[in-house]
């Protein structure tokens, strides 16, 4: 019988993991995970932790979930993998006819890829392609938001703007355009999230007045930029940058890798401002959490900008090896299907409202900057000193002290930083949200003492 113990000694030995300073784990403990059910993961000695982050964001519908579980079994007896070049299956077409029924109208063609990231270099490539299809050579730029996050790879680490990511690998980047995010943890005293976001927009609108000849999209995470410390802002910002974009000739990319399938309260996040994007980039929950797959939704126009002759090559020659892996695609359909034979943005609702309820008590704590939250993603922002918000010095890691007493305590907690946040699997029950409230209340007056 394999112990925790064992598998950590073993897997130091010949596991670089991600995100992750090695050298930490001389003194904090590696969770080694057997097995996991609904919103529960369970070690080797028998330790359980409640997963209030969805494993990164992309457990949506449980742990070893049965229907989508089920569907993977079934397509593995009939078709693993093939090549996508010339070749298709039923998996990857009735998947995309589904996504295209349920993504904002417009959105009429799919394209997959493996994982977040990729999605994200996808779409970038695309649309910078389908300028220059159309002979608009000139326009080879992205506007980006500060503080924003598009993945690792590095067209998509060029247009992000989080400093721990990308200052190392700056030297090998492409230089975006960045303006000021609508974060509303920024705006100022009296000011709602409208007011704030409206404001705001005006040196976007300002940089696509000066720019747009030389712009092919601008790339934003619609409502929550999620790995910058679940800074979240109003859907009236979509909703002009939608206007502005169609004004100045701009693509815009609308990056729902994280806040797609429910995370915001909405099926997507961009349903909130009432408008469709050029390119929407999804993954994460698109399989329930089971297989990595990404797509990138777009447009009839863009499609058909790449449509010619072999030689003109215009074709978008990208591609991945396991590109619409059916098994992916299978776990997609299922997920899917979930949604649409249930009440699950509803039941959302009411879980959302608990966990708004479970924190409430931390509203007026003495380090608790702010409380924010859109739909199923809820986020406590600790800070030192409520009077000008102001920060705990990051090499304090006053977060590490939260996730700590949440393993010590059954729950997977794992801080941005200063951002304790909650983003747990839908099939969460109340007395779950009661107890993950709990413990994270707990882990904040510990990390916040002295």
């Amino acid at each position: 019988m394999i112990t925790n113990q064992e598998l950590v000694d073993r897997d130091r030995r010949v596991v670089w993991h991600p995100c992750s300073q090695m050298k930490d784990h001389e003194w904090l403990p590696m969770i080694p995970i057997r097995r996991g059910e609904g919103v529960w993961l369970e070690d080797f000695d028998g330790g359980r932790y409640l997963d209030a982050v969805s494993s990164w964001w992309v457990n949506i519908f449980g742990h070893a979930n049965p229907r989508i579980a089920n569907e993977i079994r079934r397509q593995l007896g009939e078709l693993e993998h093939v090549i996508l070049a010339g070749f298709t299956h039923e998996p990857v077409v009735r998947l995309s006819e589904m996504l295209v029924a349920a993504t904002p109208p417009g959105l009429t063609r799919c394209f997959f890829a493996d994982n977040g990231s990729s999605a994200v270099e996808v779409a970038l490539k695309m649309s910078f392609h389908y300028w220059l299809n159309q002979g608009r050579t000139r326009k080879t730029r992205f506007i980006t938001l500060s503080n924003s996050y598009h993945g690792e790879t590095l067209g998509a680490l060029a247009v992000g703007d989080v400093a721990l990511y990308k200052d190392t690998y700056g030297p090998l980047l492409l230089q975006p355009i960045t303006v000021q995010s609508p974060d509303c943890f920024l705006r100022e005293a009296g000011s709602d999230w409208r007011e704030h976001s409206t404001r705001v927009f005006e040196e976007m609108e300002k940089c696509l007045d000066e720019h747009a000849d030389e712009t092919c999209a601008v790339i934003v995470e619609p409502l929550v930029q999620c790995a910058g410390g679940m800074r979240m802002y109003h859907p009236e910002y979509l909703r002009l940058l939608r206007a502005a974009c169609d004004r100045f000739g701009v693509h815009l990319i609308a990056d729902e890798i994280a806040v797609g399938f429910g995370r915001t309260g909405t099926m997507f996040a961009c349903e909130q401002a009432g408008i469709s994007p050029d390119f929407m980039c999804l993954s994460k929950g698109l399989t329930g959490g089971f297989l990595p797959l990404s797509v990138v939704l777009t447009r009839d126009h863009v499609y058909d900008a790449f449509y010619d002759d072999y030689a003109t090559l215009k074709a978008f020659l990208h591609s991945h090896s396991y590109t619409g892996n059916p098994l992916g695609c299978a776990a997609a359909i299922a997920t899917m299907e979930i949604f649409g034979d249930g009440n699950v943005l509803e039941r959302n609702r009411v879980l959302a409202e608990c966990m708004a309820g479970a924190v409430e008590e931390l509203v007026d704590h003495p380090h608790v900057g702010e409380i924010r939250q859109h739909g199923m993603i809820l986020a406590i922002e600790m800070v030192k000193r409520r009077a000008g918000m102001e920060e705990f010095p990051w090499q304090e890691r006053r977060g590490l002290t939260v996730y700590r007493h949440g393993l010590n305590n059954g729950v997977l907690l794992r801080p941005l930083g200063n951002v304790v946040y909650f983003m747990p699997p839908y099939v969460i029950e109340e007395d779950e949200i009661m107890t993950m409230a709990r413990v994270a209340r707990e882990g904040i007056s510990l990390a916040t003492a002295g």
